[in-house]
């Protein structure tokens, strides 16, 4: 007898996210910078694919240090993207072809030139008090302001302290120094921040993204000679409670929501998705970034480790599930280069279409909300730049010379990581067609095209049932279409192999079984007798004893 699954499992289970890096999905009025008529101009295609939401990153009016993520202006369209016009043509669009819009909000920290901080750097206490600044030791001067408050890195490199002579204190950024962290201990700060997505639902937005939200409550101010300072302010001890408030008072309680939360646990994960919490509907965490690092160093090239990257996925899955907790499903962000190129083969076009459909064969069958990041749906890789000139991303840019500069690491040697690893790898243009600029501009874009859109592009993928595109199409129907794939329970088996990597999803008397072969040599497969293959990347199925290289292959029992 077949288990009814629960209401929210049901719901969130049978959607499907699609993340829009706004600079470069498409560019309508030939700046070379993506925009919001853009959007709208592709929305058949989005719909043709057939998500449920459209997670778009930042538009609001900002100096673009950090592509958008250092807000001005919370409330109001930056010109280079559109209008408030153009953002209410595209939500009734979307909605008229049954998507809902996601906004990214980005309430840890402002832009240093949001009107608040210019406020508090014209002496407003008001507004000063709006932000998490400290007054530097007695004696100091603004040429020698002394001691940072405490010794903790920014997330884009140096202390995440700056002085200010305008103000004679030392404010908080933990990413960039342009981006001031805001003080949630201040009932106006979240005030404010309600406000924001109140008016945004009046436009009718559908769901929020929440920038490193786990980030909004700091703990306490003091040095930290064990890491880099994140253990005193990431799941800070109001962080709950400050949730709970911009829910209720920013009227989303239901709607589609999602945190981006930064150096998280699964306990606090839980607690953040747990709809008896009343917090968000679902969490993104980053573990399984880490399974290609080298003794915790991002800053690396290597290969992904995969019984790593198993033992993450099972963990998360595990016990997410037992405890009621949502996971969001994802191979990548804007925030990371491209999964064709970081967890499968791009060698040739035919190891590429059999690895980057074998990648979504093993995520989208978990429990949790899948999100496609632009381009992934049809394969697209890292760009091949061959130049550091070439990235505009301020982090990488940074850490190109902090590895020469501490690290010892040669030019070359900094590059060649730079360019497996940037965030830039996976924000160049989408490669629409074959014509100038991959169809995205009849200009120069902002950052360079991939080298492969000649060949690798949605025009060439659309219609041919042997793509990516289509593999995609094929796995979000079935997810719509299948109970057990909404909110059947999940086990890991035992992997067969290292490289392999195979769990089982079961509802009443259904079960399925997932296995994904994460290399370019065959493996054994997990024991699948009696199954019926339910989908696979390729078009015959196997011998059911061994699984060819990157092979990814469902198999079902029904009763």
């Amino acid at each position: 007898m077949t288990r009814m699954i629960s209401e929210r499992d049901a719901f969130l289970g049978s959607k499907v996210a699609y993340e829009i890096y706004i600079r470069s999905f498409m560019d309508s009025n030939g700046d070379g910078v993506g925009d919001l008529p853009g959007i709208t101009q592709r929305l058949d295609y989005l719909a043709d694919l057939g998500v449920d939401y459209l997670w778009i990153t930042p538009f609001f009016v900002s100096p673009l240090k950090d592509g958008g993520y250092d807000v001005a202006d919370y409330c109001n369209v930056d010109p280079v993207f559109g209008t408030i016009d153009d953002f209410d043509e595209l939500a009734r669009e979307a909605q008229k072809r049954g998507i809902g819009l996601m906004l990214d909000m980005v309430f840890n920290h402002t832009s240093d030139q949001h009107e608040w901080f210019q406020k508090a750097l014209a002496g407003d206490e008001r507004y000063q008090a709006y932000y998490l600044l400290r007054d530097p030791e007695p004696g100091a001067t603004a040429e020698d302001p002394g001691k940072p408050p405490t010794n903790w890195d920014s997330k884009f490199g140096g202390n995440a302290w700056e002085f200010s002579p305008q103000m004679n204190k030392w404010y908080l950024h933990l990413y960039d120094v342009s981006q001031p962290d805001l003080d949630w201990t201040n009932p106006q700060v979240r005030e404010e921040l309600a406000g924001v997505l109140r008016f945004w639902v009046d436009h009718g937005v559908k769901g929020f993204r929440f920038d490193v939200i786990n980030n909004i409550s700091k703990g306490c101010f003091e040095d930290d000679f064990e890491g880099d300072g994140r253990r005193f302010y990431t799941d800070g001890p109001h962080v709950d409670e400050y949730l709970q408030e911009l829910v209720r008072e920013g009227g989303i309680g239901d709607l589609m929501t999602v945190g981006e939360m930064s150096s998280t646990t699964i306990e606090h994960c839980i607690n953040y998705t747990k709809p008896e919490n009343h917090e968000l509907a679902m969490a993104f965490s980053f573990h399984h970034f880490r399974v290609d690092n080298v003794d915790g160093n991002r800053w690396c090239k290597a290969k992904a480790n995969i019984p790593m990257l198993r033992e993450t996925f099972r963990s998360w899955q595990e016990e997410m599930a037992v405890a009621g907790g949502w996971n969001a499903v994802f191979w990548t962000c804007h925030d990371q280069p491209r999964p064709a190129t970081r967890f499968a083969d791009d060698s040739t076009p035919e190891l590429l279409n059999l690895s980057a459909k074998m990648l979504p064969v093993c995520t989208f069958f978990m429990r949790g909300t899948p999100y496609i990041y632009q381009g992934e749906e049809l394969g697209m890789t890292n760009p091949g730049f061959t130049s550091i000139d070439a990235y505009r991303d301020v982090e990488s840019i940074n850490y190109y010379h902090i590895m020469q500069d501490d690290e010892g690491k040669s030019e070359q040697e900094a590059f060649e990581i730079i360019a497996y690893k940037s965030r830039d790898n996976g924000r160049t243009p989408v490669q629409w067609d074959a014509s100038a600029y991959a169809g995205f501009s009849t200009h120069e874009p902002w950052i360079g095209v991939g080298n492969n859109y000649k060949w690798l592009n949605a025009a060439a993928e659309v219609d041919d049932p042997g793509s990516v595109f289509c593999f995609f199409k094929r796995l979000i129907a079935l997810r719509k279409a299948e109970d057990i794939i909404q909110g059947g329970d999940i086990r890991f088996v035992e992997s067969p192999a290292p490289q392999v990597i195979v769990y089982e999803r079961t509802l009443g008397d259904e079960r399925l079984l997932v296995q994904c072969n994460f290399s370019n040599e065959e493996q054994p497969a997990a024991l699948a007798e009696g199954g019926e293959v339910l989908v696979s990347n390729y078009d015959e199925p196997g011998d059911g004893v061994t699984l060819r290289p990157w092979e990814g292959t469902v198999y079902v029992w029904r009763s």
